[in-house]
């Protein structure tokens, strides 16, 4: 993630512009989000003390905007919103990834803790923005074309509308959002504050 920070840093400081700068970065993008499909492999083996549920939802979430969405749909690859959310997924990894290796070795900066902790508060919702109105600026062009629709008839009975999918996503981050931030906020207040947190049964 530092090798795309320095990439878009670089990018910006050449070209003045955000205008190009998916299609300048979109390979290492996608190798290194797609690769943190094995974060969920290390959260079930317990290499990583972190939820699996808050890893999947997460992964799979970025997985979807990398491939499906600003891969798929290129003419919104110059959004103001693709920005939004690659600066606040990057400053985010770095600052995760800094944090699990100096934990690994034993010798964790209270910087990078309190970053860890903090960041986030600011990042996430910006991320989250960044999406949002990125996938709102794909709906016009999905409806136009129909992309990964299924009409009918064909031969197996089945319909799928990639339009109305992508309403559903959009909503699917109301109740989402809150519990993942939540969950977040808690964590930060047992790291950095010490505080005990009782969770509570269903």
């Amino acid at each position: 993630w530092l090798v795309l920070a320095i990439a878009m840093v670089r990018f910006y400081m050449e070209k003045g512009t955000h205008r190009g700068l998916y299609k300048s970065i979109q390979k290492t993008l996608k190798f290194f989000q797609t690769f943190a499909l094995l974060e969920i492999v290390h959260c079930l083996i317990g290499i990583v003390p972190t939820s699996v549920l808050v890893t999947g939802v997460q992964v799979s979430s970025r997985i979807f905007m990398v491939w499906l969405i600003t891969h798929s749909i290129k003419p919104i690859q110059n959004e103001e919103s693709v920005v939004l959310f690659l600066v606040s997924w990057t400053v985010t990894e770095i600052t995760r990834y800094s944090f699990y290796t100096f934990s690994l070795l034993d010798h964790l900066p209270y910087f990078i803790k309190w970053a860890r902790y903090n960041f986030f508060i600011i990042l996430y919702p910006v991320g989250v923005a960044g999406e949002l109105l990125t996938i709102y600026a794909a709906l016009p062009y999905v409806k136009k074309t129909g992309m990964f629709s299924i009409r009918l008839p064909n031969k197996y009975n089945v319909s799928f509308d990639y339009y109305y999918f992508l309403l559903i996503t959009m909503a699917s981050y109301i109740p989402l959002f809150p519990q993942l931030y939540f969950h977040m906020l808690r964590q930060r207040r047992k790291v950095l504050h010490g505080e005990v947190i009782v969770e509570k049964d269903d």
